[in-house]
């Protein structure tokens, strides 16, 4: 018999989850503390516990597919190589420059990120391109040269070059990579046309900069997974989820490991994507809490939103503009709030806060018995009742209850509160962020969010969907099976595909449509050639009023058409409404970038309900209910028993391996034909 078998990996802050699938079907999950030492310890470790819980042989693995937060935390703790860039000369002080934002225009002492690149390591070459493409000054090899040698004594691990315009003429920055593979064989060299095919200096070249800085770090990564891997005896490719829901090669992973920099939230945006639609609800709010941070996506008509650009390293979490801008194209994720190891405390004015910093894996919530001390929003949950310590990771992990009650105890007496109401104070500070956050999110895309229904997956989404769904008043939750690994399972529900740019602004009166095809057809070659399959190609530019700073992406399908002109202004002044509420008139429409995704074929993925609904009822406990400010009595339900149609009534607690769903008072949940259990709020 032909193997099919699939895994799926995810690496987070605090737990790296795993899914095996084999013809289509889920065989196995597993979850297993992440080791910030070297998180391939970890994968290669949960792997080996998937394969031995579903007797799957090793040579039986066709595919693996791997999403990681490694990228992110590397750009965050500043823990990358040591980079240089060669700029234009006169432009090497475009990183600290920025584009001259204010996040906060009344703070007189402003902070934001130091750049990747120090200064004495941003060098110049006299090389010089117009913004029309032309040629004013050729680059000079030998300049080149010199900088390799200097480099070489520098003990420099990573090159970034990013010269003036090369949006439009990359053959300068081209030269430059040939050259300096020459002089220092096997050092990686990044440059920007290959990134960024898009004008905006400093973004350009923050990108750039920023993905040289990861890749000596990410390639050791991968090179120890690939043997760590091997070392199983699994010989199938090793995939990589991209920050769009995409799949790359290896290969690709190491060259452009910037695009990996938001897989993992990706991959939960892609599984919510799914569940979703399974489940007859196209337009959903993605709701991934995890154990380090908690973020948000909206998804339209079964499609998670994508924005062009992305922030890390924020100086200011929630401030856009404090941190480090990245042009590339990526799921259309915020981040919402805490984690379930994020830690709470009591500010100056005496107020409950909770995060940005986490327990993580090390040592983890006080009631992991790791020697934590601090309070977090996992041992928050538990005092509340809404966690089982004797069923955490299916039992793998008892919690300490005690410890929990020992580490709020000093929380809660600086807020003059017992234990519970301090824990519940907790819980509620969560929340409260988070929705309001996540209101923010839709109203800045021109969406009312409760006209979306909230899909709530990671291990500690499920436990704070209830309390978020009710301030953001939505009526509807979706609880999909095995939420907790949801991100692991996401990757394998999605399909490889490569995107494509290309900057050639114009008005849309003058645009040479010769010119456009001619782009568009390279790109869709490139993608066709990168992929084994093509299942779809979509075409898609970037449209804006002339004067603006901004752009709408307008998707215009698989080709251009003769009427592509007039459907492309009607497409964008459609969009510009329901953004803004009008269109400014006698205003010239313009285009700046040309986009191309080419997408292999999604693969096959089956989810159906085989429990019998017997013995689904465990029992009763105490729970926390936020509307009563009291402790109630609920049922506490066994997911895997659990069969398609059956009926759950809040308050209630459904307990799984990965993670607990919470039903508050008014709930009714329904078990669909996918195992998904849908809850109305009244």
């Amino acid at each position: 018999m032909t193997s099919d078998a699939r895994v799926g990996v995810d690496i987070g802050g605090t737990f790296t989850d795993l899914v095996l699938l084999r013809s289509g079907k889920v065989v196995a999950v597993g979850k297993t503390l992440t080791t910030p030492q070297d998180p391939s310890e970890g994968v290669v470790h949960g792997l080996e516990e998937v394969l031995r819980r579903s007797d799957t042989p090793p040579r039986d693995i066709v595919e693996l597919v791997h999403g990681t937060t490694l990228v992110a935390n590397a750009l965050i703790e500043r823990k990358g190589a040591s980079t240089l860039l060669i700029t234009t000369r006169g432009f090497r002080d475009a990183l600290a420059m920025r584009r001259e934002h204010r996040y906060d225009i009344y703070d007189l002492a402003l902070e934001l990120p130091e750049p990747l690149v120090p200064r004495r390591l941003r060098w110049e070459v006299s090389e010089r391109v117009l913004v029309d493409g032309t040629v004013l000054r050729p680059l000079d090899p030998d300049d080149v040269r010199v900088l390799a040698r200097r480099a070489r004594r520098e003990r420099i691990e990573s090159i970034a070059v990013s010269f003036l315009h090369s949006y439009r003429h990359p053959q300068h920055e081209r030269l430059a990579q040939e050259i300096l593979a020459e002089e220092l064989p096997g050092l990686p060299v990044s440059i920007s046309s290959d990134m960024v095919s898009e004008p905006g200096e400093y973004v350009r070249t923050s990108t750039v900069a920023a993905n040289a800085y990861v890749r000596p770090l990410m390639n050791r990564y991968l090179g120890r997974l690939d043997s760590g891997i091997r070392g199983l005896g699994i010989s199938a490719p090793l995939r990589l989820m991209l920050s769009t829901g995409g799949l790359a090669s290896i290969d690709d992973g190491r060259r452009y490991p910037l695009r990996m920099c938001e897989s993992g939230p990706a991959a939960g945006a892609i599984a919510a994507a799914f569940f979703g639609t399974l489940s007859g609800e196209d337009d959903v709010l993605a709701f991934d809490m995890g154990g380090t941070t908690a973020k948000a996506c909206l998804i339209e008509h079964g499609r998670p939103l994508l924005a062009r650009e992305h922030e890390v390293a924020r100086v200011n979490r929630f401030a856009k503009e404090s941190g480090l801008p990245l042009r590339l194209p990526v799921v259309d994720l915020i981040e919402i709030g805490a984690g379930g190891g994020s830690i709470a405390f009591v500010d100056q004015f005496g107020l409950p806060r909770v995060g940005p910093e986490s327990a993580g894996a090390e040592p983890g919530p006080a009631c992991y018995g790791r020697n934590g001390l601090r309070p977090t929003v996992t041992d928050a949950d538990l005092i509340l009742g809404y966690l089982n310590p004797t069923f955490f990771l299916g039992g793998d992990l008892v919690l300490d209850t005690a410890a929990s009650e020992q580490a709020l105890s000093q929380f809660g007496a600086t807020l003059g509160l017992p234990i519970a109401s301090a824990a519940a104070a907790v819980h509620e500070v969560v929340d409260e962020n988070m929705a309001g956050a996540a209101r923010i999110h839709a109203i800045e895309r021109g969406r009312d969010v409760r006209n979306f229904t909230l899909v709530a997956t990671g291990g500690a989404g499920p436990v704070h969907a209830w309390s978020v769904a009710r301030r953001l008043g939505l009526k509807t939750i979706l609880y999909p099976p095995s939420a907790g690994v949801a991100s692991a399972f996401g990757m394998l529900t999605a399909s490889p595909s490569f995107d494509y740019a290309q900057s050639m602004p114009s008005a849309v009166t003058e645009i040479s449509w010769g010119d456009v095809r001619r782009a568009v057809n390279t790109m869709v070659s490139e993608g066709r050639n990168s992929l084994d399959d093509v299942a779809g190609v979509e075409i898609s530019v970037d449209v804006r009023f002339r004067g603006q700073g901004d752009a709408i992406s307008v998707e215009l399908g698989s080709s251009l058409n003769e009427r592509a002109q007039a459907q492309l202004v009607n497409l964008f002044e459609a969009a510009y409404r329901r953004l803004y509420g009008r269109t400014p008139p006698g205003v010239d429409v313009e285009v700046t970038t040309w986009r191309v995704k080419v997408s292999g074929p999604r693969p096959l993925v089956i989810l159906d309900a085989e429990a019998t609904d017997e013995n689904a009822l465990k029992g009763r406990r105490k729970i926390w209910s936020h509307e009563k400010g009291a402790y109630i009595e609920a049922s506490v339900w066994n997911r895997y028993a659990l069969a398609a149609g059956s009926i759950v009534q809040g308050p209630a607690v459904v307990e799984e391996r990965e993670s607990s769903a919470v039903i508050g008072i008014g709930g009714r949940g329904v078990v669909d034909r996918h195992g998904s259990l849908k809850v109305e709020r009244r």
